[in-house]
């Protein structure tokens, strides 16, 4: 990435658009994780900005099957009965908050 972007801004763009549609957030979540919610967001956020950043498509294909073979097969929820995760399905929105972030700094996709 040719610009240094904090996690935080990621993470809180997440939460705005993605966080505020899931429908397995807990009361008084995000973060989701101290009230007992292993979140996929939150556990793989790294993974999940990364994954974005290596797909450039229109189609959400792609990314769907990055995400499954690249974060998912990390993902310590992954052999659990929490997977698969709201992430799973809100995926088109992660996607698109984490490119708005990319978009305001200039980041240019591969």
């Amino acid at each position: 990435m040719s610009t240094f972007i904090e996690l935080d801004e990621y993470m809180t763009e997440i939460r705005d658009q993605v966080c505020s549609r899931c429908i397995e957030r807990p009361n008084g979540g995000p973060p989701c994780l101290p009230k007992g919610k292993r979140c996929g967001v939150e556990i793989n956020l790294r993974q999940l900005i990364d994954m974005v950043h290596g797909v450039d498509s229109d189609s959400m294909v792609p990314y769907e099957n990055q995400f499954h073979h690249v974060v998912c097969e990390q993902c310590p929820v992954h052999t659990t009965s929490e997977c698969p995760c709201a992430l799973d399905s809100l995926l088109i929105l992660a996607v698109q908050a984490i490119e708005s972030v990319d978009q305001r700094h200039g980041v240019a996709k591969v």
